[in-house]
């Protein structure tokens, strides 16, 4: 039987640091009221792509794992952050890594899309569709986000990472997996501006509003990644004492404490970046194991839980038997171009361009959801 080993991780951290206490140049907050609420303390913001954060930690990732990129089946772009509608991103990370024999699809279940990435990749190579895969979780949230709306412009930051999958006859990789959506709830977390609802209404590149209930994300995120998280290690035969390291979506630090009771599991056995990372949806469960494989969290043959979270509402709990190797084969050269503006600089850039309400100057002029849904339900 073939299983989906995890061979090679790397990550891609924009340099530029956007601190609470940048956020209260032109929101009303402060680092205590963002802190008390959330954990986060820092966040990223990129100044290149999200084709190019993805290319360097794909790039980290293949040479973590010895394996060159014309050797590669497939590419699995997840994350919420294109470029384009079409072409795909995934072929964009093609093309710059010269894997020419790669397949290339984008996936987005919102914060959920590395996690489902992962889980889609592992099945192809356990069916011997592919061999070799790899698997970027990415956002480039800043570039859509209302600046105005202090709700949600606090939380999010950029990021990527990436693992690489390789076919192995030895019992590791995903060996788990629960996949779900409470679509009822799917407005409680919406970006109003992109896709074809909003074509033919004016509505350029900015022209985004939020929507975001935070007390429903919050119990609704609680209930379905615990209830996740419990239905994998049943279905494996195992508990919570089983699990080395919870390697969780990282939304908020209050959703990760309270899963992490649920689950029975302490947070000492819980590897949390939110403080400086804050929330990078799709981006938050790679650049998380990255960072515990650095710090020697990740043990040869330990199970991690990884539980997730995202619009739609969609959510996921993975369970992974890590392999034997947790140290890297080799170093990429690959880097990120020098960066020559601060971070509340590229956001003060991005904010000329919105009005008060975060629209673009264009201003946004689209369906409500009630009108967009009835156009979907007929």
């Amino acid at each position: 039987m073939s299983y989906a080993a995890i061979t090679g991780w790397g990550k891609c951290m924009p340099p530029a640091v956007l601190t609470n206490e940048d956020l209260s140049t032109f929101l009303e907050t402060s680092d205590e009221w963002i802190t008390s609420r959330t954990g986060m303390k820092e966040r990223r913001v990129s100044h290149v792509s999200a084709v190019e954060l993805s290319t360097v930690a794909a790039s980290r990732a293949l040479a973590c794992a010895g394996l060159d990129p014309r050797d590669l089946d497939l590419i699995v772009y997840g994350g919420c952050s294109n470029e384009e509608q079409v072409p795909n991103s995934a072929s964009g990370v093609q093309v710059a890594l010269g894997a020419t024999k790669a397949a290339a699809m984008d996936l987005n279940t919102a914060c959920t899309s590395f996690c489902y990435g992962l889980a889609a990749a592992t099945a192809m190579i356990r069916s011997g569709t592919v061999r070799n895969a790899v698997v970027i979780g990415v956002e480039l949230i800043s570039r859509y986000m209302d600046w105005s709306n202090r709700n949600v412009a606090v939380l999010f930051g950029d990021g990527a990472a990436a693992v690489v999958l390789q076919a192995t006859e030895r019992e590791e990789g995903v060996l788990g997996a629960v996949l779900g959506c409470d679509a009822e709830a799917r407005a409680s977390l919406r970006v109003r501006g992109f896709g074809c609802g909003y074509a033919g209404h004016g509505v350029t590149l900015g022209d985004t509003l939020w929507d975001f209930d935070g007390q429903v994300i919050f119990k609704r995120a609680v209930a379905a990644m615990s209830q996740a998280s419990t239905r994998v290690l049943a279905e494996r035969g195992l508990t919570a004492d089983d699990v080395s390291l919870v390697v969780p979506h990282q939304a908020n630090l209050r959703i990760i404490e309270a899963v992490a009771k649920y689950a029975g599991v302490p947070m000492e056995r819980v590897f949390v970046t939110v403080h400086k990372y804050g929330n990078m949806s799709s981006a938050t469960v790679p650049v998380a194991l990255c960072e515990a494989l650095e710090e020697g969290r990740v043990r040869p043959g330990s199970w991690l839980l990884m539980p997730a979270f995202g619009g739609g509402l969609t959510y996921n709990a993975l369970l992974v038997k890590w392999g034997d190797r947790v140290t890297p084969l080799g170093e990429s050269p690959r880097t990120l171009p020098p960066v020559t503006e601060t971070a509340l600089e590229l956001v003060n850039r991005i904010r000329a361009n919105q009005d008060p309400h975060g629209r673009s100057k264009a201003g946004l002029t689209a369906p409500t959801f009630a009108e967009s849904l009835a156009v979907v339900t007929g």
